[in-house]
């Protein structure tokens, strides 16, 4: 296979990074660059070496087992309610060591001869990354130490408190905006530097923030929501002013096919490549499929609609007022395979079918290979990432314009009460038109079968967006984690001529029939507790107990 796009855009990634930073305490307890500032800090090209640190601790393919979508080999202990307050945590340190980094590079970057637009050109790429790593920690555990510059080993700042959210957030809303005015637009990247953000990377980053910031606030009820998603509105507005467009096939977007700055979808990705014989930087994310370590759940299956635009069952996977005519009762499948007929195609480009092409070769059902839910994971398997252990070169895509049409959609609805056709139209049925799903949502429509158009709007993007991360923190801001975080996980139903080689006696089935992967006994959320995270033992300690704990975490 043919790797153009990447030989160039990994330059950067592979080389030596001059800010090569290690540690792992939090805050900015790290030890200084090995590289003396006189010799350092001078040029463009110090500037992007500094900045490549970022990208070199990107994080790429992760596998989100919290939500209800999806199970790994074992329980999760965040989604199940089994976990406990730790020692240490990279949730909390590996942040906090991005913003050290992003620090240290708007504080020395200052001396470069260089212009004023080339310099903000590459703190704008720090404070893009300062701001992901401040609104993953906003998301764990709300109020955390703001840090906007480097400290001495014995500054008083290395056992300040939680900084109030409100403040946080205001203070990802301005690096995000720096970075929008300084970052390049998509079409004046170098097709070199493919992989690096830009303004479109920072304006979508800010609407994915405003959205969650601002849904959190009105459904929990903690504060002022509307200016939140008034952003996330205008954010997503000015990222489709861009000039993105979606990608042809849904099932090609996490292809190989879909790589390269021509497919402007992909508003930022981690890249990954050469190719698996002249590796530089890979993943095994097609291997983690086979062994089930992202293995879907009927419970995401249960969102997917029928042909004719109507579910089944609603967002608190409880049956929904109206039912498609094409929905057959779970106990009287027939066999494996009866879920994908007369649905949305997503279904069919997510899950495996019996007898499909998939690992090995023809997907047959069984819990016996990691795949607790024995629903084989599909979205984005590659047979040649899966061929070589370790070697998977597909890039990890982290913002794309589908996740913006989605962000708008459900903005404008949450700050309006309604949404109007024109809206469903420029996001909703484009992303179902470009599955090949032919229904349409109107509000006529919804009016006339009965439909929450907030729920639909849920729905639609769960199912545009499962396996890709998004599951468990939209439940968290929905605050509807109680409820589905709480019930069972589901997988397929036994069907003997199916389940080739299975024992039904080894597993724990429903009275229809159907794989209970997780019952209600093992599964637990404390409404109380579980919608933060606790913070480490060891940060509370650092901080002299100036850090607090989070509610109910003992």
């Amino acid at each position: 296979m043919n790797y153009p796009n990447k030989t160039k855009s990994l330059i950067w990634i592979s080389s030596l990074c001059a800010l090569s930073l290690v540690g792992s305490c939090s805050l900015d307890r790290f030890p200084e660059t090995q590289f003396s500032d006189v010799d350092f800090w001078n040029t463009e090209t110090d500037l992007m070496n500094a900045t490549n640190r970022h990208y070199q601790l990107l994080a790429g393919f992760q596998l989100d087992a919290r939500g209800d979508d999806n199970v790994n080999q074992t329980a999760n202990s965040v989604s199940n309610g089994t976990r406990t307050i730790p020692n240490t945590s990279g949730d909390w340190s590996d942040p906090y060591r991005d913003i050290f980094t992003a620090n240290n590079i708007l504080e020395k970057g200052v001396k470069a001869q260089v212009s004023d637009e080339v310099k903000n050109r590459y703190f704008g790429e720090a404070r893009f990354f300062r701001a992901s790593a401040y609104f993953g920690l906003v998301q764990k555990y709300g109020d955390v130490p703001l840090l906007l510059k480097t400290l001495d080993t014995d500054a008083p700042e290395l056992t300040m408190p939680r900084t109030p959210k409100a403040e946080v957030i205001q203070a990802i809303y301005d690096d995000l905006d720096f970075a929008a005015q300084w970052l390049p637009s998509h079409h004046e990247l170098p097709g070199n530097q493919y992989g690096r953000a830009t303004k479109s990377s920072a304006l979508a980053l800010k609407a994915r923030v405003a959205l969650y910031v601002g849904t959190r606030a009105k459904f929990h009820n903690d504060g002022d929501w509307q200016p939140h998603l008034n952003n996330a509105v205008q954010a997503a507005q000015a990222v489709m002013a861009e000039g993105h467009q979606l990608y042809p096939t849904y099932d090609g977007l996490f292809q190989h096919e879909a790589e390269g700055p021509s497919n402007t979808e992909n508003i930022f990705v981690k890249t990954y490549g050469v190719s698996p014989s002249n590796l530089i930087v890979g993943h095994n994310y097609s291997r983690d499929m086979e062994n089930g370590r992202n293995a879907p759940t009927r419970n995401l299956v249960r969102q997917y609609l029928y042909t004719d635009g109507l579910p089944a069952f609603n967002g608190q996977n409880q049956p929904s007022a109206t039912r498609s005519v094409h929905f057959v009762e779970e106990g009287e499948e027939d066999s494996y395979n009866a879920i994908f007929e007369n649905r949305d195609p997503r279904l069919a480009m997510t899950l495996f079918q019996a007898e499909e092409q998939a690992y090995k070769g023809p997907w047959v059902p069984t819990t016996t290979l990691g795949s607790r839910s024995a629903y084989a994971a599909k979205k984005g398997f590659n047979v040649e990432d899966w061929q070589t252990n370790g070697a998977g070169t597909v890039d990890k895509i982290l913002i794309r314009y589908g996740e913006v049409l989605l962000i708008y959609a459900e903005a404008k609805y949450e700050l309006d009460g309604a949404i109007s056709d024109a809206d469903l139209d420029l996001t909703i049925n484009a992303l179902r038109q470009r599955a090949g799903f032919e229904a349409r949502l109107t509000n006529a429509f919804a009016e006339a079968n009965n439909l929450d158009m907030r729920e639909e709007i849920r729905r639609e993007r769960t199912v545009e967006l499962a396996l890709e991360g998004f599951r468990y923190d939209d439940l968290i801001r929905w605050k509807t984690a109680e409820v589905q975080l709480g019930g069972q996980l589901l997988g397929a139903k036994f069907d003997a001529e199916d389940w080739v080689g299975a024992d039904p006696s080894t597993l724990n089935i429903n009275d229809d029939g159907v794989l209970i992967v997780e019952d209600t006994n093992v599964r637990s959320f404390n409404t109380d507790r579980d919608y933060r995270y606790p913070i480490p033992f060891n940060e509370i300690t650092l901080s002299g107990g100036s850090v607090v704990q989070n509610p109910n975490w003992q």
